[in-house]
């Protein structure tokens, strides 16, 4: 099963900033998605979570035989620092 991570972060934010030298630490491959420059997107994320804080991260799990599976994970909802988050990346696409 294919594992994707996307990471949705914003220019000069600190956190976002720390987020991705963490996965970058941790070895773990991501597509950075700037808030701004991917707006429609990450303004139906923030639809979807109800939270508009960044860092926030969707993992997509595809198999060839099924439809692609999404799931968002927004800070102060799903986790709540960024070493959580690292967690819960890891626990998700290293399984």
């Amino acid at each position: 099963m294919d594992k994707l991570l996307i990471l949705y972060t914003m220019e000069g934010c600190p956190f976002c900033t720390m987020m991705k030298e963490k996965l970058i630490e941790s070895n773990i491959n991501f597509y950075d998605r700037d808030i701004d420059e991917h707006k429609d997107e990450y303004d139906l994320f923030v639809e979807i979570t109800e939270n508009d804080y960044v860092p926030a991260f969707m993992i997509i799990e595809a198999d060839s035989e099924k439809q692609p599976i999404s799931t968002l994970y927004a800070p102060d909802r799903d986790f709540n620092d960024l070493d959580e988050g690292i967690e819960i990346i890891k626990n998700k696409l290293l399984v």
